[in-house]
């Protein structure tokens, strides 16, 4: 009797060790080791490690131990608590969280996306990674910190800012206008809603932005309207930021990484959303369907299908693809292209690439996948 409940209290103990290190995944439909590992906040690499003996190709409604981080951080928060310090919170550093971007961090820290890649070089080849610690440079992360602890502040922030009435003129984009006045297009959509499907010429845009930008602007607008009205001509606005279409491809002249993380940024905000064939709004998106309203988001014009698209841009080889391109695919053994993605990676002659596919909707997948693999057709590029 001793025995048996000695056996038992053996195999409860290793069935409690076991759920601490690692939970149960059942596998859905259009799964797979890079989409299971975002999700729980893993590398696709771990999940392999925690399962030798799974097969390459994953099975439907097959298990898989995925390993679990919760306990660690549960023991490395308790420290960090006690210092009254964490990992994200250190003057200088920042971890890396799940569709994190370059872009995002910048505008947290308030510094640039060239400052960043300066201060990590690696950034340049490696790109970003979850749980990645990076260099902010000092003095800005110490205004950052400064700003999210004291309450005082926000208001003396908030007490320098000043409302805008904009008038929209005649070839003007969204992107434009919100970099003129030092915000994002995000930001230019939520204080006017009405813009979202549209940007209207004549329609009068709300802007909050800081009175120092606002001055900045006036000052730029003042010698362009003597210069019109001496020579008689119609005013044209001087943006270093314009994005014009030459031979199919858009020729971007201002900060080209700037506008590429914003697109990803766009697209990626809807990884989730379902499947929908012919659809282009956040109810569901086919393939094409999220490349051309991602980019029209920036005023950017692409064709409606994935044919189409690979028209456009200048082709490329895959191994000098870079984030921002259209990659494209033909599927089901077609002989011509039926699907395409955006390039949100390419490092080591893997690309990851954001789209709408029929099993999981809007998804990141890679083509190391061998369905993507065997069906790759062309890398384009759009932006220059």
């Amino acid at each position: 009797m001793v025995f048996r409940l000695i056996i038992v209290l053996f195999f409860f103990s290793v069935g409690v060790f076991s759920q601490e290190k690692f939970t149960k995944h059942k596998i859905s439909k259009g799964e797979n080791l890079t989409v299971i590992a975002k999700k729980y906040g893993v590398k696709a690499k771990d999940i392999q490690e925690a399962n030798p003996n799974a097969p390459k190709i994953l099975k439907l409604n097959s298990v898989l131990l995925i390993p679990n981080k919760n306990a660690k951080s549960a023991q490395k928060s308790t420290p960090s608590i006690a210092n009254n310090t964490s990992v994200n919170t250190t003057p200088g550093s920042h971890e890396v969280l799940q569709k994190e971007t370059l872009w995002g961090i910048s505008k947290k820290y308030n510094v640039s996306v060239d400052d960043l890649k300066k201060a990590n070089p690696a950034l340049e080849t490696e790109g970003l990674k979850i749980g990645q610690q990076i260099v902010i440079p000092v003095n800005t992360a110490a205004i950052a910190e400064n700003t999210a602890q004291e309450t005082e502040k926000p208001e003396i922030i908030s007490s320098t800012d000043v409302d805008l009435e904009v008038k929209v003129q005649p070839k003007e984009t969204k992107y434009a206008i919100a970099k003129k006045y030092g915000i994002t297009v995000k930001e230019l959509e939520r204080q006017n809603p009405s813009i979202k499907a549209k940007l209207p010429v004549g329609y009068v845009l709300k802007i909050k932005t800081t009175k120092e930008k606002a001055d900045a602007v006036n000052a730029l607008n003042e010698p362009k309207t003597l210069l019109d009205e001496s020579f008689g001509s119609e005013p044209q606005i001087a943006d270093n930021n314009t994005t014009v279409k030459k031979d199919s491809t858009f020729v971007y002249n201002g900060n080209h990484s700037d506008l590429i993380d914003q697109i990803i940024v766009s697209a990626t905000e809807n990884i989730g959303t379902r499947y929908r064939s012919g659809g282009t709004t956040k109810a569901g998106f086919d393939c094409s369907g999220l490349m051309f309203c991602t980019f029209g988001n920036f005023d950017i014009k692409l064709p409606r299908s994935s044919i189409e698209q690979s028209r456009m841009g200048t082709k490329v080889a895959s191994a000098e693809a870079q984030k921002g391109d259209l990659i494209f695919f033909k599927t089901n053994g077609r002989r011509h292209i039926n699907h395409v993605g955006m390039v949100v990676e390419a490092a080591d002659g893997e690309i990851k690439f954001v789209h709408s596919s029929t099993h999981g909707g809007v998804i990141i997948s890679s083509t190391k996948e061998p369905y993507y693999q065997r069906s790759f057709s062309q890398v384009n590029r759009i932006l220059e």
